[in-house]
């Protein structure tokens, strides 16, 4: 595929909606107009550990396209991210956990929000780790919304992660108390966990920078989901065509017990792929673009035409 130019101008367009009294915020990037963009409409979903523009909207000097938001936007898309509730820009005063189930509700508002906004059919819905969870299980409670599934450092029961082997040592403190604070070192532990070298120093202090300038804490639940409460998304039940992307280096999920979840996905339209050379942070990777590349493929792949019955 020929290098996109670098001189497209990408909109950023701030939008907010409500999930009963909490408020969530949504930001949205697009070329020209939003009605324009006719390859389809992408929900990007966060991970435990960070906000939504963090992940999906980074600016890093001298690193093209580093905003996966700006690429997909580029190729046609209409992008959106939501901070899930107790993250980023939405609110955070609530007395919970704000675990899986918690995200998978703020989906909801989103997607509804998304949908009567812009007009817009079933979502292209791309969710990282445990936003992978969130979006899993908003796919099995809103089939009818989701047009493609891709799910990227996903975990089904959680056996043979050393990722999570070790979080799970943590548990009583993380059950203990509903956030837990970070700061720039943690962020940098990302990196260093699974495979050091996958990411450069530049993004990893970008990322870094611009995850603690909104946070200096995380909510617990989607930690205490991931270390007791595994297997939370039933498979047989997730109807949308879906993609399990897996990190070469990612200690959050076992190849194993990703197979087994692959297998028992019933729409044969499904895909798995293996990215090189990557550990936990996609976007965040020195091979980001392979990401890219396997996302883009699958969020354009034509719908079949012949279908067995």
């Amino acid at each position: 595929m020929a290098e996109l130019p670098q001189d497209i101008e990408v909109t950023g367009e701030e939008h907010w909606t409500t999930k009963g009294d909490v408020n969530l915020f949504l930001w949205e990037k697009y070329t020209g107009s939003p009605a324009n963009n006719s390859n389809g409409t992408i929900l990007f979903v966060h991970g435990s550990s960070m906000a939504s523009q963090p992940t999906f909207d980074l600016k890093v000097p001298g690193r093209p396209y580093s905003s996966v938001m700006d690429w997909f936007a580029v190729q046609g898309f209409d992008t959106w991210c939501v901070d899930m509730e107790g993250y980023g820009r939405s609110t955070k005063d609530r007395d919970i956990y704000c675990d899986i189930a918690n995200g998978a509700d703020d989906l909801a508002a989103a997607s509804a929000y998304i949908m009567d906004k812009r007009n817009s059919g079933p979502l292209l819905v791309y969710g990282i780790s445990s936003g992978a969870l969130r979006a899993a299980k908003f796919a099995e409670n809103h089939p009818e919304r989701v047009a493609r599934l891709a799910l990227d450092a996903f975990v089904w029961t959680g056996e043979g992660a050393p990722t999570l082997v070790e979080r799970r040592k943590k548990l009583p403190q993380f059950i203990e108390h509903k956030r837990r604070p970070i700061d720039l070192d943690f962020v940098y532990s990302i990196f260093n966990r699974d495979h050091p070298g996958t990411a450069d120093k530049a993004t990893i202090e970008a990322f870094a920078a611009a995850i603690t300038a909104l946070d200096d804490s995380m909510p617990n639940g989607t930690y205490i989901d991931m270390c007791s409460k595994l297997p939370i998304v039933d498979p047989k039940k997730i109807t949308a065509p879906t993609i399990v992307m897996r990190g070469e280096f990612d200690g959050i999920a076992s190849l194993e017990d990703l197979i087994k979840f692959y297998e028992a996905l019933p729409n044969m339209d499904k895909q798995f792929a293996i990215m090189p050379g990557i550990s936990h942070a996609r976007f965040q990777q020195k091979n980001y673009m392979i990401a890219y590349h396997i996302l883009l493929a699958f969020f354009t792949l034509p719908k079949p035409v012949y279908v067995a019955h």
